[in-house]
């Protein structure tokens, strides 16, 4: 089954964060939501005061409304391009990447992070060539963020590619979500047993543990 989403697929989107790398590694996705916290409350405005509340992009996102939407949005694209000098690259997408481009498919980035921090990373591995200019992150507008499917919309325009050609590999319910909304066929990455149970409790039918079983299925295609 697995060779038969990849073969079918003209075009690859990658969810950043996961499916490519680990971007807060080095510089704790916990620490950068304290930091997002921290200037709401010194703007005078509430931040979400949810305990488990540790996820920036869920800060970012409930936080809209508040009036400083683009300013906060700022905020996290410049630790975010903190974060990516100590990125660390997932297993075998680079390999996944490479193989994908060299069997003629196309692969875009639809994120929830800036745009500006996915380029940087792929520039630093080596990888920007072969994404080229589909690379489709977040705007200005939180509300535009995965779920909504519009990074995934951008990116079907850039590649000039329908729905039923694409295959998007995510690694959270968003992704998915975003993927069943406008018709793209999603294959989910879960690098722990959390993450697996995560994506197949969206309603995600296709999810594996690793990129490598991804890179066997090009090879064999």
């Amino acid at each position: 089954m697995l060779r038969e989403l990849v073969a079918s697929a003209k075009c690859v989107l990658f969810d950043f964060d996961g499916p490519v790398a680990r971007l807060f590694a080095g510089y704790p996705a916990a620490d950068v939501a304290g930091v997002l916290k921290r200037q709401l409350i010194d703007w005078g405005l509430k931040a979400p005061d949810a305990p488990d509340v540790d996820d920036p992009l869920r800060v970012l996102r409930d936080s809209m409304g508040l009036g400083r939407d683009r300013e906060l949005e700022e905020l996290l694209t410049k630790h975010e391009l903190k974060a990516v000098k100590s990125a660390i690259p997932t297993a075998y997408a680079d390999k996944l990447v490479r193989l994908l481009s060299a069997k003629g498919s196309s692969v875009a980035v639809t994120t929830n992070n800036s745009p500006l921090v996915a380029e940087r990373y792929l520039d630093g591995r080596g990888l920007r060539e072969c994404f080229g200019s589909h690379i489709h992150g977040r705007t200005g507008d939180p509300g535009l963020m995965k779920p909504d499917p519009s990074c995934l919309i951008r990116a079907l325009r850039s590649t000039e590619t329908t729905p039923a050609e694409c295959l998007m590999i995510g690694d959270s319910a968003d992704d998915f979500i975003a993927a069943h909304k406008v018709g793209v066929t999603f294959l989910g990455y879960g690098r722990d047993a959390e993450k697996m149970a995560n994506l197949y409790d969206a309603g995600a039918s296709h999810v594996v543990s690793s990129l490598e079983d991804v890179c066997r299925a090009v090879s064999d295609g």
